[in-house]
């Protein structure tokens, strides 16, 4: 028997695929992260280091947790709609803003806590089933 495209995932699978989604998400938040160290410890980017940055063990711990997400993605896409997956990947921007906040001790204002707001009310919309 056939599925139809975008058909979403099959009884049982439904845990595991969004346990796949937050995975992604997670990955590409750390990636970012790291990316964050490891261009803060080598000053930022400039022609004068290029080839420094790239091969930083931090800015290449980003690319493999990239890659990673990557791979997840492509499950994730196969046993769910893309209408609805994409969406749900933006809380990425909200694990991103609580990292930068907590763990690198950015000061967030208040129309970005907003923004955060109401990506997590366009996703809990999103995902109504």
């Amino acid at each position: 028997m056939r599925r139809a495209r975008g058909a979403g995932p099959l009884p049982g699978q439904t845990v595991m695929t969004y346990a796949l989604l937050l995975l992604n998400i997670l990955l590409l938040v750390v990636g970012q992260y790291v990316w964050k160290l490891g261009l803060t410890q080598a000053g930022g980017l400039g022609w004068h280091n290029l080839l420094q940055v790239v091969a930083s063990p931090l800015i290449l711990l980003g690319i493999a947790c990239y890659g990673l997400a990557t791979l997840l993605w492509l499950a994730v896409l196969s046993r769910l709609p893309l209408s609805s997956a994409y969406p749900m990947q933006s809380l990425a921007y909200v694990f991103g803003l609580i990292v930068a906040w907590l763990l690198l001790g950015e000061a967030i204002p208040a129309n970005r806590w907003l923004g955060t707001g109401l990506i997590l009310a366009g996703v809990l919309v999103v995902s109504w089933r």
